[in-house]
């Protein structure tokens, strides 16, 4: 059993059972089916390559100088990660062998990888904004994206729905969102719960939480065991915050004065709708990437940021050096830092600044990534592995 811990300090505990293949898929509300796939316009970009593609490009740096004093933090928002990770620390003593962004299962020759996981109070921002029909993608990303860090490919994926009072309408639009979600991800809706508790959430609140199983070939498996000094960091663009920093989010938002209904400071968007981009499904981009060989580890960036996931991928003694300015950061990360007066080490251990998956490769499959057309998908060349630990940048 692995267990990983987001910076929500949510835990994904991955469990197992028998089952019939002859289960019906079933859950406890109707919905339709049919929705196209949702792909952020921020990741209709050229493949970009800093070191000599011959591609230019406008980069935005992550960094806001000169930010002291008064900002926030994650922890004044009420998430502390410490805890959450030592809270895993304790956990292992009693279930040896979790910290993986998946749990594994061996089958025949294979190993079932599962994963399960929420999308926090990203939830609240979807209340405020009435923006119900993505929320759903964000809850199959979450899982999906983290099965795949094993190169497994995931088969089917659950849902939990719990409310004071069903409101079908509502209902309907989150899981729409779901059925998008498998769509993008090549896996089955297997089933779902609907539990209606009354009095337990506000008046038009819910929650959700999701669970996706995929499978990869003993012998395929994606460990990071084999990363070495020299090897390619390849970073893997985000569509915004994904689901991951909201209580922050909030927070800034609060001691901002603007409202979700603002425009996002120099963007023809709104800040809502910036805010509530779906987190972007890697599936099919990864799956494809390492079909062609070359790829050792992967990491999920969620809640840690780049600070505590990627470490999670390699051996002892090998740490990250990213290259700071190597990737286009989303314009509402500055706006964040900006208004919250959030340090870059705050910024780059709670946020995903714009990088949402990354792979370590060797050089000769970073070269061939690089140059590869991946069509509506932009890759970037954003460190390189070194001796040491943790994460540091250039």
């Amino acid at each position: 059993m692995n267990t990983s811990c987001k910076a929500n300090t949510e835990l994904s505990h991955c469990i197992w059972n028998s089952y019939n293949n002859n289960l019906l898929k079933t859950r406890k509300a109707s919905f339709t089916k049919g929705f196209l796939p949702f792909l952020p316009n921020n990741c209709k970009k050229e493949v970009k390559d800093r070191r000599g593609s011959g591609k230019q490009s406008i980069v935005l740096s992550m960094s806001t100088s000169g930010i002291k004093g008064d900002g926030l933090t994650y922890k004044d928002a009420g998430v502390d990660i410490d805890a959450g990770s030592e809270l895993v620390r304790r956990i292992a003593k009693m279930a040896p062998g979790i910290g993986g962004f998946g749990g594994l299962f061996p089958l025949g020759d294979s190993y079932l990888v599962a994963g399960t996981d929420g999308v926090g109070t990203k939830l609240k921002l979807a209340f405020e904004t009435g923006i119900h029909e993505t929320i759903g993608i964000d809850l199959v990303a979450m899982s999906v994206n983290d099965i795949i860090t094993s190169g497994a490919k995931p088969l089917f994926f659950l849902d939990y729905f719990a409310t004071s009072h069903l409101d079908v309408d509502l209902a309907e639009k989150v899981i729409k969102g779901i059925v998008d979600g498998c769509q993008q991800s090549d896996c089955a809706l297997l089933g779902g719960e609907t539990a209606e508790m009354p009095d337990f959430y506000a008046d038009g609140e819910y929650d959700l939480s999701g669970f996706a199983v995929g499978i990869v070939k003993k012998d395929s498996v994606i460990d990071g065991k084999n990363i070495e000094v020299g090897d390619t960091l390849i970073g893997l663009p985000s569509s915004g915050v994904h689901s991951n920093g909201f209580s922050l989010v909030r927070r800034v938002l609060e001691r901002s004065g603007l409202s979700l209904n603002d425009n996002l400071p120099g963007s023809p968007v709104t800040l809502g709708e910036a805010l509530m981009a779906p987190t972007v499904i890697y599936v099919k981009q990864v799956l494809d990437i390492i079909s062609k060989g070359g790829v050792k580890g992967i990491a999920h960036i969620t809640g840690g940021g780049f600070t505590d996931n990627i470490p999670r991928v390699f051996p002892k003694g090998l740490g990250a050096l990213v290259y700071k300015d190597s990737w286009v950061v989303p314009p509402v990360f500055k706006w964040i830092q900006e208004a919250g007066r959030i340090e870059d080490v705050e910024m780059s251990r709670t946020f995903n600044m714009g990088i949402g998956m990354v792979l370590v490769v060797k050089e000769e499959a970073a070269l061939r990534i690089l140059r590869d057309d991946h069509g509506n998908n932009s890759v970037y060349r954003i460190g390189e592995v070194i001796k040491g630990d943790g994460v540091s940048y250039r």
